[in-house]
């Protein structure tokens, strides 16, 4: 499992942690009832403060999408899915819309942001996510063409 901390970003480490660990289980790299590694673990791989990855287990239990199994630890709940693509689709929605606001508030065209847009999918698409190529299955780059 791959995890990227931005410590310069006004987003606590903690809050970025919880964030991709609801957007990993809205893009199936985690799988309902999947066990997550431990806290221990875990901070190792992404060099925190395991009370800061702690907190952050503390802030997905609260939130409904993991929970603790006695003796095994804690795993993705049954019902996460849903809430956790509502929620991804909800915070992408806003990030979006602010980028997009700001460009025409700026003074772009249309045609000058659609062309800004295209360039960014066109450049995300040649090259695969690392937390993705970490966790997918050989071939399924957890992309669709649709669009």
């Amino acid at each position: 499992m791959f995890f990227s901390i931005d410590v310069q970003s006004d987003v606590a480490i903690y809050l970025q942690l919880v964030r991709q660990v609801k957007f990993a289980i809205a893009a199936g790299t985690l799988r309902p009832g999947q066990l997550l590694p431990s806290v221990r673990v875990l901070s190792n791989q992404v060099a925190l403060n395991p009370n800061t990855v702690a907190r952050a287990f503390n802030q997905l239990q609260s939130d409904g999408v993991i929970e603790s199994l006695r003796g095994r630890g804690m795993i993705v709940r049954d019902d996460a899915v849903d809430v956790c693509r509502q929620e991804r689709e909800s915070v992408l929605d806003e990030r979006i819309g602010a980028v997009l606001s700001e460009a025409w508030n700026a003074g772009l065209t249309k045609k000058q942001i659609k062309t800004f847009v295209d360039a960014h999918l066109r450049d995300l698409c040649e090259t695969e996510p690392a937390v993705l190529a970490a966790a997918s299955d050989p071939g399924d780059n957890g992309h669709s063409e649709d669009a």
